[in-house]
Parts: structure tokens; C-alpha cells; sequence
């Protein structure tokens, strides 16, 4: 499987993963983002921040160690900021907003819950999301995030019965893609400190095909 590159250096590559692949490698030792950018650029490739499987999108990749270090000490502040596109049951009230809840991941099961402030593994999962356009029974919202935790722009929005549109696992009786795309990602390179933005859209096709065209509304104000 080729991976489309926006941009690379000696020391970062900007791709869009695929739907499907993993994001770095596991036990499986089945191909990863990792794995096919090291193959592409024929070079030792570090992964920085990660996405669920089933989701595709822009990511950023280091090339050394060096950068490594410094762009994972980005995530999660303001300097590295992650936009999503994401297709949801329902039309959020109001049509913008911050949603915080405090999550709780059970790794064996590989499930994240909402728990209560204070509870046993408990972390705060903020974001914040805006309404693009929307049918009569499901939105296209942008959602940029304020924390990393492990599905959670699922589990936020599926736990207040607005399922993305395809994740089964979290509540949608329906069997196209997961609607949930990382679209926009920007930082600062972790060397010449030159802030960079890159984006990306998914294909057209189930889900995203229900909505106007994506690339036009997304750039909206």
C-alpha cells in the first residue's frame, strides 16, 4: 500500500495514514504507518502521536530521535493542535460547543467509559466542536481537540446518543467507515520552530458522502 507524503525533511514526514492501519507497529508484527514510511523513505521512522485504527488522516512522524522528543513533548499544548472531521447521528445542541467529560480506558478490553471526577483512573477529555452542515438525522461537525485520550472523541459524542456513523463499537447499527477523519494537523517544527499546517480530506464515500462537499464547508469560518 503506497502512503500519500505531504511533506518531508531530515527530520519529520508529514502522511496521511490510511483507514485500517495501524498506527505503529504491535505484536503482529503487521504493517504500520511506521513500518511503510520506513520503508517509503528508506530510514528509521518515530512515531509521535497515534490514531485509533479504524480512523485515517493526517499525522506527523519523526525522523530522528531528536525530533521525536521534542514534537511528542508538543502534544497535547497548544503548540500542536489536532482537528478532526467527524460524522455523527443526531445534531449536537447547541451546534458549537466544548464537551469535557472524565474517561476511563480499560486496556484489556480496549474500551473507554465516562467515569465521575475522581474516580479510579479517571482523566479529564476535553474538546471543543462545530456544526458544518447536517441532514435530518446526522451532522458533519468539525472537533478540535484539547486532550488525547484513547477513543475519545467517540466515546464523547456516543455518550450523549450521537454515535459516529459506522463505530459499532460504540453505538452505530451501521456498517460503513467510521466517521471520524484527522483532517487538519499543525505544530511547530521541533527544529526550525517555524510553525507548519497541513490538511487532508477523506474520500468521498460512505459516510461523508451524505454530507455538501466536505472541503468546501470545513474551510468555512
Amino acid at each position: 500500500m503506497a502512503i500519500r507524503i505531504l511533506y518531508h525533511d531530515e527530520h519529520l514526514a508529514v502522511a496521511v495514514k490510511p483507514a485500517g492501519v495501524l498506527s505503529q507497529p504491535d505484536r503482529t508484527g503487521e504493517d504500520s504507518m511506521v513500518t511503510m514510511l520506513a520503508a517509503e523513505l528508506k530510514r528509521e521512522v518515530y512515531p509521535v502521536h497515534r490514531l485509533d485504527r479504524a480512523v485515517g488522516g493526517v499525522m506527523v512522524l519523526a525522523l530522528t530521535k531528536q525530533a521525536a522528543g521534542k514534537l511528542s513533548a508538543m502534544v497535547g499544548s497548544d503548540a500542536f493542535t489536532k482537528t478532526y472531521l467527524a460524522a455523527a447521528y443526531g445534531i449536537p445542541t447547541p451546534q458549537s460547543g466544548n464537551l469535557q467529560d472524565y474517561l476511563i480506558h480499560d486496556a484489556r478490553r480496549n474500551m473507554t467509559r465516562v467515569g465521575r471526577e475522581g474516580e479510579r483512573d479517571a482523566k479529564c477529555a476535553s474538546l471543543s466542536y462545530e456544526v458544518l452542515s447536517h441532514t435530518d438525522t446526522a451532522s458533519l461537525v468539525r472537533v478540535r481537540l484539547h486532550t488525547g485520550r484513547t477513543h475519545q472523541i467517540r466515546v464523547q459524542f456516543s455518550s450523549r446518543g450521537m454515535p459516529l456513523l459506522g463505530d459499532r463499537k460504540y453505538g452505530s447499527d451501521e456498517r460503513c467507515p467510521i466517521g471520524l477523519w484527522s483532517y487538519h494537523l499543525a505544530f511547530l517544527h521541533p527544529v526550525s520552530k517555524k510553525r507548519m499546517a497541513f490538511t487532508a480530506y477523506p474520500a468521498w464515500h460512505e459516510p461523508w458522502d451524505r454530507f455538501p462537499s466536505i472541503e468546501n464547508e470545513s474551510q468555512k469560518p
